[in-house]
C-alpha cells in the first residue's frame, strides 16, 4: 500500500515504482472510506490535484468518471457525496460524458441525507458537493443551462427535515449564478426557472416555514448578491456579470416578497 500521507506531504508528487492506473485504483477504493482522513485529505485531495495537473490522460479521466457514476446509488453516504467532487474536477479538466448527467440529477434531487459535517464521517456536504458539479455542468457548452437551473431549484424545493447550515446555500447559489452567466440563455430562460419557487412559496404548508422554504430563500438571497455584483468564474476567475441581471433580480424580489413582504 502507498503511504498517501507522505504523498500529500510531498506536494502530491506521483509515487515511483507503480503505474498511474494502479495508484488511481487504490485511491478510488479509499474514496468511499468512512475515515475522513483517508477519504478527504488523502484520496480526494490527491485525485483532484492529479486531475488538475494533467497526470491522468483523457481516456483515464473518462474511465474514472464511468467507474464513479454508479456510486450515486451506493448505500454509504460518504461514497455518494464524493462522486460529484471528482466529476467536477474531471469536467473542469475538459472531459465530459452526457451519460454522467442523468444519474447525477436523480441523486441530487433524491438525496435525503443533507448533513454537512458529521463527527465520525467528517464532511459529507451532499448539497455543496453536488452544487460544485452542477456549476461545472452549467458552464459546459454541451449541457443545457436551463436543465441545471431547474435541477438546482428542484433540489431546494424537495421536502426535507434538514436546514442547511455549513454554507451549502452559498455553494448552490454560486453554482446557479455561474450557470446564469451563460451567454446562450434568453431573458425568459434566466427567470422562468424560478416559477416553481413562486408557486411553492405562495402555497405554504399548514405547518408554516419548512426547512426547504428556508433553504430556498437563503440560497436565492446569495444568488441575488451575485446577480447584483457579478461573480468570478473560469480558470482566471475574472469578475463576470450575469447577462440578464436586472430581470433576474426583479424575479428574485418577487420570490422574496412572498415570504418577507415586510422587507420590500
Amino acid at each position: 500500500m502507498t503511504d498517501w500521507a507522505q504523498v500529500r506531504d510531498s506536494g502530491f508528487a506521483v509515487p515511483e515504482g507503480r503505474s498511474v492506473d494502479e495508484l488511481v485504483a487504490e485511491l478510488v477504493g479509499m474514496l468511499r472510506s468512512p475515515d475522513p482522513v483517508v477519504r478527504d485529505r488523502q484520496a480526494y485531495s490527491t485525485l483532484a490535484t492529479w486531475i488538475g495537473r494533467g497526470v491522468l490522460a483523457e481516456g483515464e479521466l473518462r474511465a474514472l468518471g464511468d467507474e464513479l457514476v454508479p456510486r450515486f446509488g451506493d448505500p454509504e453516504i460518504q461514497a455518494r457525496t464524493f462522486v460529484p467532487l471528482i466529476l467536477d474536477a474531471i469536467v473542469s479538466a475538459g472531459v465530459f460524458e452526457p451519460a454522467w448527467v442523468p444519474p447525477f440529477e436523480r441523486w441530487y434531487v433524491g438525496e435525503e441525507d443533507l448533513r454537512g459535517y458529521d463527527e465520525k464521517l467528517g464532511w459529507l456536504h451532499a448539497v455543496a458537493h453536488g452544487a460544485d458539479l452542477l456549476g461545472a455542468l452549467g458552464l459546459h457548452p454541451a449541457v443545457e443551462p436551463v436543465q441545471m437551473l431547474r435541477l438546482g431549484i428542484g433540489r431546494l424545493l424537495t421536502p426535507t427535515s434538514y436546514v442547511l447550515r455549513d454554507m451549502e446555500d452559498d455553494r448552490l447559489g454560486y453554482a446557479l449564478a455561474a450557470t446564469l452567466t451563460r451567454a446562450d440563455l434568453t431573458e425568459a430562460d434566466a427567470v422562468e426557472w424560478l416559477d416553481p419557487a413562486l408557486r411553492a412559496l405562495a402555497n405554504p404548508p399548514v405547518e408554516g416555514i419548512t426547512p426547504e422554504v428556508t433553504n430556498t430563500v437563503r440560497t436565492l438571497r446569495a444568488l441575488y448578491v451575485l446577480a447584483d455584483y457579478g461573480l468570478r468564474v473560469g480558470p482566471a476567475k475574472h469578475l463576470t456579470p450575469i447577462p440578464h441581471r436586472e430581470p433576474l433580480k426583479a424575479r428574485l424580489l418577487d420570490v422574496f416578497r412572498v415570504v418577507t413582504p415586510y422587507w420590500l
